[in-house]
């Protein structure tokens, strides 16, 4: 397939063929665990890597496969690797590369659970981290400048909208031989793909926009066969697989991403326009916005913005407990990237994990409300919005 194709075309077709025993066009599901053999010297050749094939689910499977090859391609990555859970995926991605010997950066903005990691959890290891202001961009150079084995950053940032100028970092972070992680959950492979500006490894959690329809949880990590292959072999160890069940569902998904995340994009530039100028918003955080700080730089390198925004209200906290019940067509739940509407706050969703005091010190007021667009009609959504701005 041309690698001029567009998204919607590359994620339907990219690796799909009709089924050569069945004619099946949906790829079919290998639920099983084990996968038998008649001779011993061909099942030590596949379980050594020596021969295509399949041993054991938690390792690989055939229905995963096909989603991880989808994945790749689509990131313009070599291979990647699935995990049962985004966070899986990370932590995953983290810890096959760390050891104490190491130096991590990272950035303040990112999902609550990803800071934690370089804050609480990688420093229990001996693993030396710090954790930068995201905009302050000369702080970000010191500290890579002081050592450093991994950029870890996230763009846009969950739930502030911050954007980081991926080609600039990672030229400068690969000047110290770093590995560049970039979460592109927000951005999807459809808005942007961070390997062409220069990240080694893309991270996605599969269970928002990949998925869409908030009944799967997934991960994935991709990048070059080799940095993959040791991430591919910790997983393999550790056991956070995917399974065929959930990467059958992402597949089907796959096939309506290119219209989802257009849409995504369409109404969330809408809705963020429309509360730039409402008197009880006090701040609206959106790539697409001109007034947004990272808009050039977001312009550059996405094809879109994203499907979520995030705004504050005038009135903090208090306004926010009357807001969100207001809201007719949008549920409040801990999830984003779904065909609904799904709103929240960082205390809530993104960075419940995380103190008032800790989050305070990420960057992220507690007035927040973090709104996943959905695929509704974007004139309905601004008058729900509307009528319960108008309750406050």
């Amino acid at each position: 397939m041309s690698n001029n194709s567009g998204p919607s075309t590359r994620s339907i077709h990219l690796h799909s063929k009709a089924d050569p025993a069945t004619g099946a066009v949906v790829p079919p599901i290998y639920d099983n665990a084990a996968f038998a053999y008649k001779d011993v010297d061909t099942m030590l050749a596949v379980a050594l890597g020596e021969k295509p094939g399949n041993i054991y689910s938690r390792n690989t499977n055939p229905t995963v496969d096909l989603f991880e090859n989808k994945m790749a391609r689509l990131e313009g990555a070599k291979r990647a690797t699935a995990f049962s859970t985004g966070m899986a995926a990370i932590h995953g991605t983290l810890f096959a590369l760390l050891d104490p010997s190491k130096r991590a950066v990272s950035i303040k903005d990112t999902y609550g659970a990803s800071y934690l990691h370089f804050t609480k959890i990688l420093p229990r290891f001996g693993i030396d981290c710090a954790v930068c202001e995201t905009e302050e961009t000369d702080g970000i150079l010191k500290e890579i400048d002081k050592g450093c084995d991994l950029l870890y950053l996230e763009t846009p940032t969950n739930p502030t909208l911050k954007i980081v100028d991926i080609d600039f970092l990672s030229r400068y972070a690969h000047k110290k031989d770093a590995v560049v992680i970039v979460d592109n959950t927000f951005g999807t492979p459809v808005n942007q793909n961070p390997i062409e500006f220069g990240a080694d490894l893309v991270i996605h959690s599969a269970t928002k926009f990949i998925n869409g329809h908030s009944d799967v949880l997934g991960g994935l990590v991709c990048g070059s066969d080799e940095i993959i292959k040791k991430i591919f072999e910790y997983r393999e160890i550790t056991g956070a697989s995917l399974s065929a069940q959930n990467a059958h569902l992402l597949l089907r998904s796959l096939k309506t991403l290119g219209l989802r995340v257009e849409r995504h994009n369409k109404n969330a530039l809408k809705i963020a326009r429309f509360l730039e100028n409402q008197p009880q918003v006090d701040r609206v955080f959106y790539p697409g916005l001109s007034s947004n700080t990272g808009h050039e730089v977001a312009k550059k390198q996405m094809r879109g913005f994203g499907g979520v925004l995030s705004f504050s209200l005038k009135g903090g906290y208090e306004a926010i407990k009357r807001f969100l019940p207001s809201l007719q067509y949008a549920y409040m739940a801990a999830n984003l990237g779904q065909v609904e509407t799904v709103v929240g706050t960082p205390a809530t969703t993104s960075h419940v994990e995380l103190t008032a005091r800790e989050r305070t010190q990420a960057g992220i007021p507690e007035g927040l409300v973090r709104y996943s667009a959905g695929i509704e009609d974007s004139q309905d959504l601004i008058d729900d919005i509307m009528q319960a701005l108008q309750k406050l």
